[in-house]
């Protein structure tokens, strides 16, 4: 059950067997179903999930109906809501399973206690901050003057899970485009 945990933390940090294991004691199995909604926008995040099986996304909804994914995290990643994690203010997203999904769910209070208590997951922390920080700065600069073919092709370039994995309708509220739009783009490639 701790397997891909595990191998996440030795890719990563220094970590002895004691360690991990008090690590893992703090981690709760959790079984979600395909497209389970596991936080509701405007909640409080108690909760950051690392990915065994299966895949969350991170996503919001506007005033007409439309979503807009952020992010996904695929297996050996974690994923939640973060800034709501860290403020304890709401949410302004959701956090949903889109797949069925055996993730590692950790508290807030367990999981700050722990980046205060063992180096090794401080680090951790630090390296979550530091991809959140550059994958939001790249989707903003980056993605802004890329047309949508352009977007595509970075897609099936760096994160190609995304294509092969996930409905047309995902993948295009990732992109910032609409399904007929995506379709096109696809047979264009």
């Amino acid at each position: 059950m701790f397997e891909l945990l595990q191998e996440y933390f030795a890719q990563r940090t220094n970590i002895d067997e004691a360690s991990f294991e008090h690590i893992c004691s703090y981690f709760k199995p959790l079984k979600a179903k395909k497209n389970e909604i596991l936080q509701m926008k405007g909640e409080r995040s108690k909760y950051y999930y690392f990915v065994n099986k299966g895949c969350i996304r991170l996503f919001t909804v506007n005033e007409d109906g439309e979503e807009a994914t952020r992010y996904f995290a695929f297996e050996g990643a974690f994923g939640g809501s973060l800034p709501s994690l860290i403020r304890q203010s709401p949410a302004f997203e959701f956090v949903q399973a889109i797949e069925p999904s055996e993730l590692m769910a950790i508290s807030r209070d367990d999981f700050f206690h722990l980046v205060d208590t063992v180096p090794a997951v401080a680090k951790i922390y630090r390296l979550i901050l530091e991809a959140a920080f550059i994958t939001a700065q790249e989707r903003i600069y980056g993605f802004q003057n890329l047309t949508a073919l352009e977007k595509l092709r970075w897609l099936l370039n760096y994160q190609p899970r995304i294509l092969s994995r996930l409905s047309g309708r995902m993948v295009a509220s990732f992109l910032g485009v609409t399904p007929y739009t995506l379709s096109r783009l696809k047979a264009e490639l």
